[in-house]
């Protein structure tokens, strides 16, 4: 009989356990930065109810939604009529991202959340998008939140955690920052209010296509030359952080909400200065970030050392919750982009080099007795937390030093009948090649 090759559906992966390693390395050290700031853990459902994906991503993600039969036999017992109702036999969809299944959450259980709530959430999250090179159906995303509070430290907080995360992971990187109140403020001292979207997209393209090219966009989008004249300052900015709000002031002073902006944006810059915070953020005009979602401070981070998009980035926003019916509930987070710094550190090397292989010290079996003072010797090494495994049946030496050279096993362990009357070990390091003979007690002293 005549199999077909198995094969799992475009845009999703499996992860090798060499590839399984290294990702567990970046979450394990994500995590462990997000919880000395005491965020807590929090898994929610991979279906949600349609009723509440639908409508929150706009009609470009709700397309993008994968949704659920109701069971798997569910069709059968419908008429014809009530297939074509398609809500009828999808009730349920797979989640597009965490963060409407975490506003979901707050509002369903307000009562017993102590706000301001800090909650950090590594899941996988699903997009029926075209799948291509870098964009996946089925990926990992890494967010930490605080809601239930508009204080600006949340926003130094995060530019803290943003520091040590990739301090860590030994990732160069820049993180720009920007505020969705000045660009409304840019917008409206320009007079054109409600041309802010506009204006940001044709701003994002400045280092990309020039300052005239630029200009020539914002006619074409509807701005008129007076504007553009009173743009051309903030094209121009430069300078240091302080530098760049001062002259910002000048040209959008006049809008009450663009000042808010400034003001919170000296605050953070001054506070992360004060605390001395290893990673000072540039304020970037161009940075935007799904416009639609935030309402006060952005950030953008890029790895210095290797081409690729943002690999971490998020923002203010004040009312997530109401969507569900709970407004006024302000909150700030951000999120890493755990493929990007997957690819970022395999680029440049910076995986440590024992993520390489699961098992530290490998035994090679050469009999029944040899095997017993072998298994002693392992029990050992486990107490002491180093990973180490005998070959399960006793096959010629060649074959199983094959196995644990292709296995990348650091150390091999070799006790042969004379060894174990003499109750030494022969210890081979796989890498140099070098043998040397310990004894019992100085193989786990070595180790």
């Amino acid at each position: 009989m005549a199999y077909n090759k198995p094969t799992i559906p475009k845009g999703t992966r499996d992860f090798s356990p060499e590839e399984m390693m290294r990702r567990t390395y970046i979450f394990d050290t994500i995590k462990s930065v997000f919880r000395l700031f005491g965020y807590a853990p929090l898994e929610t459902p991979s279906m949600e109810n349609l009723s509440t994906l639908l409508g929150k991503y706009g009609d470009e993600g709700d397309k993008l939604l994968f949704k659920i039969l109701n069971s798997g036999d569910y069709g059968a017992k419908l008429s014809e009529e009530e297939l074509r109702q398609a809500s009828k036999i999808s009730e349920k969809g797979l989640r597009y991202d965490l963060t409407v299944p975490f506003a979901r959450y707050v509002v369903q259980h307000q009562n017993e959340i102590v706000f301001p709530f800090k909650r950090y959430q590594i899941q996988p999250v699903w997009r029926a998008d075209r799948p291509q090179k870098g964009r996946y159906r089925e990926f990992y995303q890494c967010d930490v939140d605080v809601i239930g509070s508009k204080s600006l430290l949340s926003e130094v907080e995060l530019v803290d955690i943003v520091s040590r995360v990739f301090s860590k992971l030994g990732i160069s990187v820049t993180l720009k920052m920007n505020n969705r109140k000045i660009l409304f403020g840019i917008a409206e001292s320009i007079g054109h209010a409600d041309k802010m979207i506009d204006i940001t997209v044709a701003i994002d393209k400045l280092d990309k296509i020039g300052l005239d090219n630029v200009k020539n966009e914002l006619r074409e989008r509807g701005i008129d030359d007076e504007a553009i004249a009173k743009l051309q300052p903030i094209l121009e900015l430069s300078g240091t952080n302080t530098e760049k709000l001062a002259q910002l002031e000048g040209v959008i002073g006049s809008s009450e909400t663009g000042m808010l902006g400034i003001e919170e944006m000296r605050t953070i810059f001054s506070n992360i200065e004060k605390l001395g915070i290893n990673l000072t953020p540039e304020l970037d005009l161009s940075l935007a970030r799904g416009l639609n979602y935030y309402t006060g401070a952005i950030f953008e981070v890029k790895a210095n050392d290797f081409q690729i998009g943002s690999i971490s980035g998020g923002g203010r926003y004040d009312d997530l919750t109401g969507i569900f019916g709970m407004p006024g509930m302000s909150g700030v987070g951000i999120s890493f982009g755990a493929d990007r710094i997957y690819d970022v550190m395999l680029g440049l090397n910076l995986f440590p080099e024992e993520l390489a292989c699961s098992t530290k010290v490998f035994f090679v079996n050469l009999g029944e007795n040899e095997q017993v003072a072998s298994m002693r010797l392992i029990s050992e090494l486990r107490n002491k937390g180093i990973s180490a495994e005998i070959y399960p049946e006793s096959a010629k030496m060649k074959k199983q030093m094959e196995y644990a050279n292709r296995r990348g096993i650091p150390y091999v362990v070799i006790i042969g009948s004379n060894e174990l009357e003499r109750k030494v070990v022969t210890l081979k390091d796989m890498r140099s090649g070098e043998q040397r003979e310990l004894s019992f007690e100085e193989l786990v002293a070595v180790l």
